[in-house]
């Protein structure tokens, strides 16, 4: 029976090689959560088919469980809300490679299995648990952050990073104890509990603009603990599913993190992205001015023009605006205005997350540009449409050396014969500076709720 198990978990990676792969395109992208979802069949079948198992009521029961939870997930948690659920993902998943982590241990230690543990199994069974604690509070905290349990700015301390970075290399150095004598069980949950107290205090120090980066670098933390199992369980598809997660999850992090001109480092330790919409800054602070305009304004710009392109950011997931701004696309559609959709790679709160939004309003798939398609067409719309966005269209990052943001790859709205910004506030974004794309002379702001704002505008248009 373990014969064809492998044979299952042989096809359940060819499928998870396959999705991922599939995930590189818009059009594609449906395929390849297919292909994932079938091979993550494929891989519990061949678990169910292990000789190991001598019963399945409790696989049972915590599969309908844990069902159950991730159904009522899906169904109830709004598509706006996808960073949180993420978040909340990822803390299962690092709980879950944690615990199965510590029961192996107990198991050993009780000497209710029947192989000896070697001291690669250990190495292996401390690395998951490890990074699985790590990832469980670490996801936690960053749900809170972004649920706004928590302030969404930076919490620092005196000596922070040096007390974290010291705590981190306190946990490998018991890893490497452990490793060596693996029957130092107070070793053992001490490495736990001062991996757990990690995931907080490491998330904490970082802001609301970097949750992007933080969201995928935890996934890939997951994806090792993950890894690490597979190791200690001996489990193929758990090697090959894990390593995958983890890859992706560094790459992709990496790649935010150059979507934002910054290194891991900054993001992990700089202290970057303090405001969380409420600070003292104000737009216009320098004293320049602000035109505002009403929503029949905003109308008769977009509907006079011959090209618009929509710059949306987290403020249109806030305001839940993204079929508002389809119906809108569609209006202006018809009256021969070409509409398009600038996506910044760091707009919203994780990867893709306009698009998610996008897509689930039935935007086109080739309606949606990426930066680098799309910067060069700013100087010929008509129009740029600001729906709550702030630091991805900040022209400081361009002009000015000394922006914290500077050297940040930005979308060129301000290059647009005018630019309509919706905006509930005169406050700043999570970088917490001001935009000068807000005072330039072909700015012009309306204020309010996006969705109602854009909704008037459709009344108008209509």
């Amino acid at each position: 029976m373990n014969i064809y198990a492998e044979i299952l978990y042989f096809v359940a990676s060819v499928l998870f090689i396959l999705g991922i792969r599939g995930l590189t395109s818009a059009e594609t992208a449906r395929r390849g959560v297919i292909y994932a979802e079938i091979g993550m069949a494929a891989a519990v079948a061949g678990t169910f088919l292990h000789t190991d198992i001598t019963t399945y009521r409790w696989i049972l029961i915590s599969a309908g469980i844990g069902s159950a939870i991730g159904i009522a997930m899906s169904a109830l948690i709004p598509m706006t809300k996808m960073p949180e659920r993420i978040a909340l993902s990822h803390a299962f998943g690092g709980l879950a490679a944690a615990l199965v982590g510590v029961s192996e241990y107990s198991l050993y230690m009780a000497g209710l299995n029947h192989h000896e543990l070697s001291r690669g199994t250990m190495g292996a069974l401390g690395f998951e648990v490890l990074f699985g604690g790590l990832t469980f509070t670490g996801s936690l905290m960053a749900f809170g952050k972004l649920q706004g349990f928590i302030p969404s700015r930076n919490i620092t301390y005196p000596y922070q990073n040096q007390s974290n970075i010291a705590m981190f290399g306190a946990a490998v150095l018991i890893l490497v104890a452990l490793t060596i004598w693996p029957a130092a069980q107070p070793l053992f949950y001490l490495m736990f509990f001062v991996a757990m107290a990690l995931g907080v205090l490491m998330v904490i120090p970082i802001g609301g603009a970097d949750m992007p980066v933080v969201i995928s670098l935890l996934n890939s933390y997951a994806g090792l603990a993950a890894s690490a199992t597979g190791f200690a369980l001996e489990n193929n598809v758990l090697i090959i599913a894990g390593a995958l997660d983890g890859a992706s999850g560094f790459i992709l992090s990496v790649v935010m993190s150059r979507a934002m001109n910054r290194s891991f480092a900054n993001v992990l330790f700089g202290a970057f992205g303090q405001g969380d919409g409420t600070g003292a800054a104000q737009i216009g602070a320098s004293g320049a001015e602000v035109r505002e305009a009403s929503v029949g304004d905003a109308a008769m710009l977009l509907s006079s023009g011959t090209k618009v392109i929509v710059c949306p950011g987290y403020g249109m997931a806030v305001a839940q605006a993204q079929h508002a701004v389809q119906k809108m696309a569609e209006l202006l559609e018809k009256e021969g205005v070409e509409v398009k959709y600038a996506i910044h790679p760091v707009a919203g709160r994780m990867p893709g997350h306009m698009n998610v939004l996008l897509a689930e309003a039935n935007v086109p798939y080739d309606a949606l540009k990426e930066l680098e398609e799309i910067n060069d067409e700013f100087a010929q719309a008509d129009v740029a449409l600001i729906v709550g966005a702030n630091d991805v269209v900040n022209p400081a990052a361009k002009t000015n050396p000394n922006s914290p943001i500077y050297g940040m790859p930005v979308l060129n709205a301000d290059l647009a014969k005018t630019c309509i910004v919706l905006k509930r506030s005169m406050n700043p974004g999570f970088a917490g500076i001001e935009n000068e794309l807000f005072t330039m002379p072909n700015t012009v702001l309306v204020f309010g709720d996006a969705k109602d704002t854009i909704e008037k505008i459709n009344e108008a248009l209509g």
